[in-house]
């Protein structure tokens, strides 16, 4: 195989592997009506003019597995780390005890775990549009190799049927990744 379409499958597969870690990151803050610290991966606090994410100045704890508790290495900024997390609106009110800060996860209502199935289908299906999308660039990509490097056309069909061996992977991935979300939404 030449270097090119080495090439070619190396980058395809780092943009695939790039789509199911963003489809990761966007189930961490999804709500499942358990404490979770990814929730917090958004919440950007103004500590001395200068924007910081919250988990890099303060500990959090899961507690009880239905509580977050934030406790800052500054106790000065309680204020602020109050402030962003309201205005990250991640849909939970801090409570401080001017120590640290609690967020008390109260449980979904089973129509609410039904509104975030929904979501969680939704990113699941974006990230299989998205891998689908890399599996046309790559195909495309293909045909100009096939065109610059005289390649057979047996070598264009075993390379597409490569590509789509690997669009296979990463959609069964993508669809194991919604189910394990979808079951840990619906579980009580």
């Amino acid at each position: 195989m030449s270097e090119a379409l080495d090439e070619l499958f190396l980058f395809g597969e780092e943009k695939m592997e790039k789509a199911i870690s963003q489809l990761k990151r966007e189930f961490g803050s999804i709500r499942s009506g358990r404490a979770n610290p990814m929730i917090l991966d958004k919440v950007v606090v103004d500590y001395y003019g200068a924007p910081t994410p919250l988990r890099q100045m303060s500990q959090v704890n899961v507690q009880d597995g239905t509580t977050l508790v934030i406790t800052p290495y500054d106790k000065s900024i309680l204020k602020e780390i109050e402030k962003a997390i309201i205005k990250a609106e991640i849909g939970i009110a801090p409570n401080s005890d001017g120590i640290c800060i609690r967020l008390a996860f109260p449980p979904l209502t089973e129509e609410r775990r039904k509104e975030i199935v929904k979501d969680v289908k939704k990113l699941g299906e974006d990230t299989k549009v998205a891998i689908r999308n890399i599996r046309r660039d790559m195909t495309d990509d293909l045909k100009k190799l096939e065109k610059s490097e005289n390649l057979s056309e047996d070598t264009v069909k075993d390379n597409q049927d490569k590509i789509q061996k690997l669009t296979d992977k990463y959609t069964g991935i993508t669809d194991s990744n919604v189910s394990e979300k979808e079951k840990e939404v619906l579980t009580v």
